[in-house]
């Protein structure tokens, strides 16, 4: 039995078979000397790729429709082409393997479509990169994608948020990683999913796992491979009695988030793509309090495009029945990376151009997402909120653009909602300038993840500075009050969307500071409404 810890970030157990994610090979196999050997696995390779990216047309065509697909139908054009055949080929013949043979030739052609002046031909640059990355992977025995005959645990040495837009949602039992951190894009997943699941894990990721028995305990931070009788025995009596718990909660299902002074308190859910309304709707959500809809940009080649966008919003709308989904712009930059963006390296990306500020200096990339929005607000209650908001200017300038767009759609006769406009509080400035801010706005919602992280002056993606990442510091406190103080003098709500909401030990202080809102991950939000409903706090 292998037994091991890493950083709980959902509790709860979990049992199933091991899967092991890898993804790619650093290190490419030389040739086995023999080039008709190497060319009858590069043959082989190709043949497994293309049963692999035809599955993902099919999947994405009815998904996320028929023009998302054609990008991977391009792919598979391209393991047919002749140009790019010939290149692999010479290369084997001249010792290379398969697998640096492909490489090579991927690089190579990347280069020269990315050298060229058409924009079309520069976009297929990215295209060559992923189908020879994934040729190579297969060459090397890795695995590509999220393939998953049936439910497991995944462990990988971390999850970039674009490889989490392709998880097999229903087959993932629990993450366990080696890097991360509690405010890492899987454990923000973990905790919208609602599975038990560790980051900075101390543990091998070795191909040798696949397929064994483990157990992941989301309450003490452990794991165990290949476990005993005894252990089996001791983690389903705690399952068992977590289970209880849970149907504990369930007798707050449909029960309105009322505390004992009569003050209601609204409870919505945090949410990353359309698919996450099953989550919401299944935690008994008010509605959407956030829509990180950055995720509909990530795992993609090229920005989508408004109907791509529109179809995205409207099943989130038309899903959430009448209930209030609110949209946050945007918020490419910083870990959250595109290529197809071509964002200059910064040295400190954080603080660089990111949230709001792409989108006043590329304004045809949010026109299109604010058409989307409003056109989607005709459907049903739909708000939007900007992030990253540092100044006064900044909302003014965005309000601008706004206003444009919306009267150009009047224009052309498509149907708008009444959208309010709202604005992360994120930012010590933001902060410290709401009373002017809420002038400007119709709502607030407070992003205590990178408010931590901007006021304390911490990564908060740097797992090395957990110790120093104190959501409970006083300096953040006072920031949060007097946030909510300035909206109410406004006389608009304001709320709290960070993964602060759910702490149960804050709640109190959030009634006390008058919260009107508290926007959770699905999982979260029975017990925070237990919680809420016997507090006696009211607001001074």
């Amino acid at each position: 039995m292998i037994v091991g810890n890493g950083h709980p970030v959902f509790s709860g157990i979990a049992m199933g078979r091991v899967y092991v994610y890898k993804s790619g090979q650093a290190t490419l196999p030389t040739s086995c000397g023999d080039p008709a050997e190497e060319k009858k696995n590069f043959e082989a390779a190709k043949l497994v790729a293309l049963e692999q990216l035809q599955a993902l047309v099919d999947q994405t065509a009815a998904t996320l429709g028929e023009e998302q697909a054609m990008i991977l139908d391009v792919q598979m054009m391209m393991l047919d082409d002749l140009d790019y055949l010939d290149s692999i080929d010479a290369m084997i013949q001249n010792g290379a393997s398969a697998a640096e043979a492909v490489k090579e030739t991927g690089d190579t052609f990347a280069a020269t479509f990315a050298a060229m002046e058409d924009a079309y031909m520069q976009a297929r640059a990215v295209d060559v990169r992923d189908v020879s990355g994934r040729v190579v992977t297969i060459l090397c025995g890795g695995k590509v994608g999220f393939s998953m005959e049936e439910p497991g645990i995944l462990i990988a040495e971390d999850l970039t948020p674009s490889e989490t837009v392709q998880i097999p949602k229903d087959k993932i039992l629990a993450f366990v990683t080696r890097q991360g951190s509690s405010n890492s894009h899987t454990a923000i997943l973990a905790r919208i999913m609602g599975i038990p699941s560790l980051v900075k894990a101390h543990i091998d990721i070795d191909s040798e796992l696949d397929g064994r028995m483990m157990i992941v305990d989301g309450f003490e931070g452990r794991y165990f491979i290949d476990p005993d009788a005894e252990v089996i025995r001791l983690m389903e009596e705690k399952k068992n009695t977590a289970d209880e718990y849970q149907r504990q909660l369930e007798t707050y299902r449909g029960k309105e988030s009322i505390t004992k002074q009569g003050r209601k308190v609204k409870l919505f859910a945090n949410i990353g793509n359309p698919s996450d309304v099953e989550h919401a709707l299944k935690g008994d959500a008010e509605g959407i309090g956030l829509m990180r809809s950055e995720f509909l940009y990530l795992g993609r080649n090229d920005f989508p495009s408004e109907d791509e966008l529109f179809n995205a919003y409207r099943q989130v709308v038309e899903g959430l029945q009448g209930r209030r989904v609110v949209i946050r712009t945007l918020d490419i930059g910083a870990d959250k990376q595109a290529d197809y963006f071509h964002l200059d390296k910064e040295e400190n990306p954080a603080l660089g151009l990111r949230g709001i500020r792409i989108c006043i200096r590329r304004p045809q990339v949010f026109r299109t997402q604010m058409r989307a929005i409003y056109r989607a607000s005709a459907l049903g209650p739909v708000s939007v909120m900007f992030p990253m908001i540092a100044s006064v200017w900044e909302v003014r300038k965005v309000w601008e653009m706004c206003q444009q767009i919306r009267e150009e759609m009047i224009q052309e006769g498509l149907d708008i909602g009444d959208v309010e406009h709202g604005i992360m509080i994120e930012t010590p400035a933001a902060a410290l300038m709401a009373e002017q801010l809420a002038k400007e706005v119709d709502f607030f919602s407070v992003g205590t993840n990178d408010l931590t992280q901007y006021t304390l002056a911490v990564d908060r993606q740097n797992p090395s500075l957990d110790g120093f990442y104190d959501p409970y510091h006083p300096a953040l406190l006072r920031l949060l009050r007097e946030v909510a103080e300035s909206a109410h003098k406004a006389g608009i709500w304001c709320g709290i969307c960070g993964e602060l909401a759910a702490d149960l030990t804050m709640t109190d202080t959030f009634l006390d500071m008058g919260y009107d809102e508290l926007s959770v991950s699905p999982t979260r939000v029975l017990s925070l409404r237990k919680k809420v409903c016997e507090s006696e706090v009211y607001p001074k």
